[in-house]
């Protein structure tokens, strides 16, 4: 059921961000994968709302209902969000990154629009659905929670907090999915080979912070492309065009305790696991107008 759920968010994520096939069709071109199933996931992001009946402990039920274990907290103060990485049942499976901003931590002008629209939502959706099918699951995953906003509306909440503006429209669309790298062929198994090769085909890669995120530690290195712009339809058939979804790159380097190990043995519990917050601060941007003005 938790492949059924995932392959459907997946689908759907791969017809509206057309970098997705655009990464994947640039890869098997060059011979480095003979096929998308050849890719290793390594993780897919959630954006939510903090208010008491949605949220990261509203959606997460689904996703420790299928056996992923709540991992570390992270907080950005900056951006107003706080959130929560997901161990996957077994290594077959992608991690989860879901956040959610901190509405109350917003202006009152935003609190009231924001409210207006997810005080829609009575109750815990999720409390509501039968996890046991995977079917129903997956459609609510892709449902709108509440009424489609107003164009007037997206944009008072994107001038305060364009994470807001981005949920507001998009709910719980899956954010963006992730390649992991280092376990590519040689000459495209690191964050900045492969960086390299992104932008030979094309691809504009997020540079808040500079191109590679890398953690403290110099173990997690991330980058990303920067989300397309995307015509959305608005309450009273308004057309503008916003921010979609992106991808995300990341490099897990083995650990120190591991790194005489031979290659054909490394598994991915030997390389650097969870996140970090300031990489994660970064990647967020990519759906950022400082960013995607530069896909014009």
């Amino acid at each position: 059921m938790l492949s059924e759920i995932l392959q459907g968010l997946m689908s759907r994520y791969m017809e509206r961000v057309p970098d997705v096939a655009g990464v994947v069709n640039a890869m098997i071109k060059e011979g480095i994968i003979q096929s998308a199933g050849d890719i290793e996931n390594d993780h897919i992001a959630f954006r939510t709302m903090g208010v008491p009946q949605l949220g990261v402990q509203s959606l997460e039920k689904i996703f420790l209902h299928y056996g992923y274990q709540k991992k570390d907290a992270f907080h950005f103060a900056g951006k107003k969000l706080d959130a929560w990485w997901y161990a996957p049942p077994s290594p077959q499976y992608p991690r989860i990154f879901i956040s959610e901003l901190r509405v109350k931590d917003l202006s009152p002008k935003a609190q009231e629009i924001i409210l207006s629209y997810t005080s829609e939502v009575k109750s815990d959706p999720v409390d509501a659905l039968n996890l046991e099918d995977s079917k129903i699951v997956d459609t609510f995953l892709h449902s709108g929670l509440w009424r489609t906003p107003t164009l007037e509306d997206f944009k008072i909440l994107a001038a305060e907090s364009e994470y807001a503006a981005w949920v507001i429209y998009n709910r719980y669309y899956l954010n963006h999915f992730t390649v992991s790298v280092h376990n590519l062929p040689q000459g495209y198994n690191t964050i900045a080979e492969f960086n390299t090769f992104l932008e030979r085909n094309g691809f504009v890669l997020n540079d808040a912070g500079g191109k590679i995120k890398t953690s403290p530690d110099g173990n997690l290195l991330q980058s990303a492309t920067i989300a397309r712009m995307i015509e959305a339809t608005f309450a009273n058939d308004e057309h503008y065009e916003i921010a979609g979804s992106y991808v995300e790159f990341a490099e897990r380097k083995i650990l120190p305790a591991f790194k005489d190990l031979p290659p054909t043995a490394i598994k991915r519990e030997h390389r650097r696991d969870g996140f970090e917050t300031g990489n994660a601060d970064k990647i967020f941007e990519s759906t950022y107008t400082e960013q995607t003005k530069k896909n014009a």
